[in-house]
């Protein structure tokens, strides 16, 4: 799934609008690998995904 599916996803399912940093986090956080962004600065998340979104992105992720 791109990212842009797991944003329409998470809407559809859940009504919520989640960053696609978000969605790269929690994919960081599962072992899934991702490419550096172009703009990301540092190696810290300056937009790390909260904690009560995290099980839907995954939720979502998983239907692949």
């Amino acid at each position: 799934m791109t990212y842009k599916q797991i944003q329409k996803e998470v809407r559809n399912r859940f009504g919520i609008h989640v960053e696609t940093c978000w969605i790269a986090h929690v994919q960081e956080l599962s072992g899934i690998p991702t490419r550096r962004a172009w703009n990301r600065q540092g190696k810290n998340r300056k937009n790390p995904c909260p904690v009560v979104i995290r099980p839907l992105i995954k939720k979502v992720m998983r239907l692949r």
